[in-house]
């Protein structure tokens, strides 16, 4: 499974003129060897079967400073373990990459020793980070929206609130 330019997907054939790739979307691409050659490739499964840990891959969220730090990596976490073919061992682990002026960028990293599968991967991995942001009330959304939606109700899927949850009301300060 490789990456020459855009283009990823399985080596299907080699020619001593041209490289065939098979991208996940069974698209067949025909890539010339002379750009093979003066561009960059990328290998994600070459090491898979050498290196016990197998493929590194990560996806990022960007989380205001509102929410505690521990609270983002945990949930991080937990949704990583419960992702299809990702290694349990080594563990998966957070990296706080940026501090912004409204949020921080946190990305989790977890093992596969499936590279053909990313697409996959990153769309379960997708999946389960909503769901375990959603269980821990946890908002994805951009921390500019969260300071104006002053009186609007969560983004948080309802099956995921309180019995009791009620939308913030809305606050109108008065300098007299």
């Amino acid at each position: 499974f490789i990456k020459i330019g855009d283009v990823s997907g399985e080596v299907i054939e080699k020619t001593a003129l041209v490289t065939r790739i098979r991208t996940p979307k069974f698209e067949d691409i025909t890539i010339p060897n002379s750009t093979v050659l003066s561009s960059t490739s990328t290998n994600y499964s070459s090491n898979t079967k050498v290196i016990n840990n197998g493929l590194l891959i990560h996806t990022t969220v960007t989380i205001g400073y509102d929410v505690p730090w521990k609270d983002i990596h945990k949930a991080l976490i937990e949704a990583a373990l419960k992702t299809d073919l990702v290694e349990n061992t080594p563990s998966p682990f957070v990296l706080q990459t940026s501090l912004d002026d409204f949020y921080v960028s946190y990305q989790i990293n977890v093992y596969t020793k499936e590279p053909t599968k990313q697409p996959l991967i990153y769309s379960s991995l997708h999946q389960n980070i909503q769901d375990s942001f959603n269980a821990a009330g946890i908002e994805i959304m951009s921390p500019h929206y969260n300071a104006l939606r002053d009186g609007n109700t969560t983004t948080i899927p309802p099956n995921y609130l309180k019995d009791d949850y009620e939308a913030p009301s809305f606050n109108i300060k008065n300098k007299e």
